[in-house]
């Protein structure tokens, strides 16, 4: 009876918060409508990227990132989709030398810049000194994150940053390993490093 009467007087509590909610959702799918039909009506644009030494020219969508671009555009897929929010580190790349999230970075930005991918780091055969490394300490078990892992490694130690344990620990902390290979990966960088310096 006490709940027919509250009924009855007005309305209810969750009937208000609908209606509430609903009309100011109006708005925001009012201005969502242009933006999806934007998104979808994107032109194609011509780009030259300069890939371990060889150009490829592409037609893509302006906002394809770089490791789309590598991946499905030109072949390259040892460059890995992690998270795809620039938190794991699997697709680590060089351009021009530094290290870049290829999921982070799109294609068009790198035009006339030199990338650097984990197929271009050997000298043919032979490995470069951090893949070696790699191998040699089993800093891996997987491999899925293993290609950053090595592009990241290089570019730390070509930064200076691998001076000791501690240093590698703090400028490697951006790529992470599920199975917890980091002492592995440590070592590897440690031993990799005055050959780098070296070569």
């Amino acid at each position: 009876m006490a709940d027919e009467q509250i009924s009855r007087s007005g309305p209810s509590r969750r009937g208000l918060l609908a209606g509430v909610t609903g009309a100011a959702a109006l708005p925001l799918a009012a201005s969502a409508a242009p933006v999806a039909r934007k998104a979808g009506s994107s032109s194609k644009m011509d780009m030259t990227l300069t890939i371990n030494g060889r150009d490829h020219r592409l037609s893509l969508d302006p906002r394809t990132t770089l490791l789309d671009a590598l991946r499905e555009h030109v072949g390259l897929t040892g460059s890995k989709k992690g998270c795809d929010q620039g938190q794991c580190g699997a697709c680590t790349v060089h351009v021009d030398g530094r290290r870049v999230l290829g999921c982070l970075t799109l294609a068009a930005a790198v035009q006339g810049r030199p990338v650097t991918t984990i197929e271009g780091l050997a000298n043919g055969e032979a490995l470069h000194p951090m893949q070696a490394a790699f191998v040699k300490h089993d800093a891996f078990q997987c491999g899925y994150c293993t290609p950053g892992q090595i592009m990241s490694a290089v570019a730390c130690v070509r930064e200076g940053h691998a001076t000791s344990d501690d240093q590698i620990r703090e400028y490697m902390s951006g790529n992470l390993c599920r199975c917890a290979a980091y002492p592995n990966i440590v070592a590897a960088v440690r031993e990799a490093a005055p050959m780098m310096s070296h070569a």
